[in-house]
């Protein structure tokens, strides 16, 4: 008996040290690493047809051709015409994806009266929606008290409210084929309160209660909801980002010295995240992937290493400095 319970205790052991040698040394939660060593690889995702919101720059414009380039027929959707256009010609020229099999559909996300109209479009191009990644978003950078509930309002919008209408309309054309996948472009921030970021932190925690809640229901139509999860990442985001007074933007560029995830990197993860049809994933570079793991697991201790951490270094830590 006693030799049993030393064998347990060993082999508890050595998988701690594993996991977190593993989380230390990684780049995503150690799901994620296990799928990208072991599961299922994007080309699995080949001919399926896949919608990216924001897909006119950042992730979602790395996203596409992570997944162009396995054979997903491909509907792009954002705001400027033009960049979608953009990323369909790189599609084409990259990857030799036919150009039949890209739809480029322009949409904002809180223009919801135009959502209907778009979703057809899809369905009358391709006949079904294999994939929505609810990738289109934008950041906020302001103190909370300074915040306005006009800017709140917006925030909500952008972030939640349009991707709720969009999965709405999306969602009845996968149930009534017994199939689907929801992916939505959720942030660390959905997980660990971001100073500074109370108005997009707020609405990152929105979407993963949201979601949680679908992936229960729809589990018996066979449709798989994930929720990823990037920290700081290279991207376009604080450009365009909200601040505390409406109609305005935070107009800041990101330093090429800051510790943050490259895109393509990103993009790469996200595709294997969506081929083995995860539940959530955790995207990420030390310390953040580190204290995301202390809040999961350990609140208590993640909240007290937060307040520990302090104003300064948290919100350096949120902008990979």
């Amino acid at each position: 008996m006693m030799d049993l319970l030393y064998l347990i205790f060993l082999f508890m052991l050595t998988w701690f040290v594993i996991a977190m040698v593993m989380i230390v040394l990684g780049d995503c939660d150690l799901l994620l690493q296990i799928a990208e060593k072991f599961g299922k690889s994007p080309s699995s995702l080949k001919n399926k047809v896949v919608w990216i919101t924001g897909s006119s720059s950042g992730i979602g414009e790395c996203l596409a051709y992570e997944l162009s380039k396995v054979g997903c027929k491909l509907i792009l959707s954002a705001r400027r015409k033009d960049e979608l256009e953009r990323v369909k010609g790189q599609c084409i020229e990259k990857w030799g994806v036919k150009a039949d099999d890209i739809l480029v559909v322009p949409l904002d996300m809180v223009e919801f009266d135009t959502h209907a109209a778009a979703v057809e479009k899809v369905i009358n191009k391709f006949g079904q929606v294999d994939i929505l990644v609810n990738n289109a978003g934008r950041s906020q950078r302001a103190e909370w008290i300074k915040t306005s509930l006009e800017v709140d309002q917006q925030v909500l919008n952008v972030n939640v409210l349009g991707v709720l209408s969009l999965t709405k309309l999306v969602l009845p054309y996968m149930i009534k084929r017994n199939e689907g996948h929801i992916v939505n472009m959720s942030s660390i921030a959905g997980k660990i309160g971001a100073p500074f970021s109370g108005s997009y932190t707020g609405a990152k925690h929105a979407i993963q209660g949201w979601f949680d809640a679908l992936r229960i229901e729809v589990l018996e139509n066979n449709i798989a909801v994930t929720n990823l999860c990037p920290g700081p990442v290279f991207s376009n985001l604080l450009d365009i980002a909200f601040v505390g007074e409406a109609g305005k933007v935070l107009k800041q560029k990101m330093e090429p010295t800051d510790k943050r995830m490259k895109t393509t990197r990103c993009a790469e993860l996200s595709a294997i995240a969506i081929a083995n049809k995860l539940d959530e994933c955790w995207i990420a570079l030390n310390p953040v992937l580190f204290l995301t793991y202390a809040n999961q697991y350990s609140p208590v201790l993640g909240k007290f290493v937060g307040k520990k951490f302090g104003l300064k270094i948290m919100k350096r830590l949120r902008e990979g400095r």
